[in-house]
């Protein structure tokens, strides 16, 4: 259905969010669904993705979840992004990611779940989270703060959901209640076996319903096509079991 995109500024207990906003253009309401971005921010990449969901019925924000230090692009980036040659934009990007806490997670969502619930363009009820690279991290951190307003998430190319850190992701299963999927990327080290196994422990005990899956042969950053890891088949199933997954849970 034809969609239209904007730019929309989100209140925050830190400031103002500038975020994507993507929705049907036929003037009703939709569920809500909240993108989060990758480590490499918010930009036209994550406008497509967005606006490719809200053809499939969702109504969408991208917050830029870097915006305590500017509004994005907060870093510049080449319209193709070489990961093989990223060291000198991975110096910029790392500080960046470090203000990403989970308290900082926390009352983020807090913003960007209001922002939905006062939105004409969003239907009553729970909404949906979907996550690349770090931002998967974000959408495990938001089921787990949240339970009562989240009733799916997913999280593709995630990286740490599982360390040793007392401040893991996996540590918060215990007060998810949405469902989950993962699509891992197949010989991640943001995301090595060990975690893999480790997540997938604690969802089973808090007895969370999901599903993980590892894509074959499907590099960190599958989904990104302005990036050099872009895989178009693991991205086009990454879509299919998203769209499914919203579909089922979250019907548009």
């Amino acid at each position: 259905m034809p969609v239209r995109g904007t730019l929309v500024d989100i209140p925050t207990a830190d400031g103002t969010a500038d975020a994507y906003l993507a929705h049907p253009d036929d003037g009703r309401a939709h569920p809500g669904v909240i993108l989060y971005m990758d480590g490499f921010g918010l930009r036209p990449q994550l406008e497509r993705m967005a606006d490719r969901l809200a053809s499939a019925g969702y109504t969408v924000i991208v917050p830029n979840a870097y915006y305590r230090n500017g509004r994005a692009p907060v870093v510049e980036l080449p319209e193709l992004i070489d990961l093989e040659q990223v060291g000198e934009l991975f110096a910029r990007i790392g500080p960046l990611l470090d203000t990403l806490t989970p308290e900082a997670t926390a009352r983020d969502a807090d913003a960007y779940l209001r922002w939905l619930a006062e939105s004409p363009l969003v239907q009553d009820g729970p909404v949906g989270l979907t996550g690349y690279c770090r931002g998967a991290l974000l959408a495990l951190r938001t089921a787990a703060s949240h339970p009562d307003r989240i009733a799916v998430a997913a999280g593709f190319h995630g990286g740490g959901l599982a360390t040793d850190r007392p401040d893991s992701p996996h540590l918060g299963a215990d007060r998810i209640t949405a469902e989950l999927y993962f699509g891992h990327a197949d010989q991640d080290p943001s995301l090595p076996p060990e975690q893999i196994d480790r997540l997938a422990a604690a969802l089973t005990a808090a007895g969370v319903r999901y599903r993980a899956e590892v894509y074959p042969g499907a590099p960190h950053g599958y989904t990104q096509a302005d990036t050099t890891r872009y895989d178009a088949a693991a991205d086009e199933r990454h879509w299919e079991a998203l769209l499914a997954l919203l579909k089922r849970v979250l019907p548009a």
